[in-house]
């Protein structure tokens, strides 16, 4: 059986996904052979790895295919947007391969809609993104989504994050990318309702926030609700990254304590 079988329970069986299975952690490389010497120095710590663009534009498939063969989780962070069609084909594309878990969308509710299409009969998560952890309420007043009178559409960050994840739940997607901040509000807006949340931007208090404005602790954002919580620099920049991993896994299951 896969290290990460575990991990594929998140949305039948929340509480029966183990600490370890609940960490993922960012391969934020251009090259391969980086990625896969920190996945080796995980090796038996972590079981679930997240390819985003840098590495997947500079790699391709054959990174993925890599991971799968050492019997590892796969998030494939694409952020895709685009019009329906070429949404709903290229996820049949990717579901088809097997070989990721997760895959992230942005866009809209027909973003998800056709995603949800795309990924038909497999096991395929569908993760849409409510509000990146490196935007907060500034940047959405910027964007003229966010203040106070009638020519913005939410009064509060929180109702935009809200509305967002509602959307995406509405229209098929099997789970939610939100900071930890917002997982408790998600949670307790969204009681019945069965969702993976995945929340990025997790530092340490020990760790620097680097661009992320609304960061969270792995034990803070595990308590509120997050099924899982994504880690890169401060496990990659670490003079012992197996050690980090496994304190930062130690928080999660304080996480799993506290609730």
């Amino acid at each position: 059986m896969p290290r990460g079988s575990a991990a594929l329970m998140s949305v039948e069986n929340p509480l029966e996904v183990a600490a370890k299975d609940r960490l993922i952690v960012a391969l934020d490389f251009s090259d391969m052979d980086e990625a896969l010497k920190l996945v080796d120095r995980l090796d038996g710590t972590v079981s679930f790895f997240k390819v985003g663009y840098e590495l997947f534009l500079s790699v391709g498939w054959p990174v993925i295919e890599k991971l799968h063969d050492k019997g590892l989780e796969v998030f494939l962070d694409l952020k895709m947007d685009d019009v329906e069609a070429t949404i709903e084909n290229s996820v049949r594309s990717i579901a088809d391969r097997k070989l990721a878990h997760f895959l992230t969308v942005h866009g809209t509710g027909a973003t998800a809609k056709a995603a949800r299409r795309g990924k038909t009969g497999s096991d395929l998560k569908i993760l849409q993104i409510t509000l990146l952890t490196s935007l907060d309420g500034t940047d959405l007043h910027d964007l003229m989504l966010v203040g106070v009178g009638d020519r913005y559409k939410f009064e509060s960050e929180s109702d935009y994050v809200k509305w967002r994840a509602g959307q995406s739940l509405e229209n098929g997607c099997d789970g939610l990318i939100a900071s930890g901040q917002n997982a408790k509000m998600l949670r307790d807006t969204f009681p019945d309702k069965e969702f993976v949340l995945v929340c990025p931007g997790i530092r340490p208090k020990e760790d620097a926030s680097d661009d992320h404005k609304r960061p969270c602790t792995p034990r803070d954002a595990i308590r509120d609700g997050a099924d899982y919580i994504v880690v890169g620099r401060p496990i990659r920049n670490a003079d012992d990254p197996n050690a980090k991993a496994e304190r930062i896994i130690e928080e999660i299951q304080a996480g799993l304590d506290d609730r």
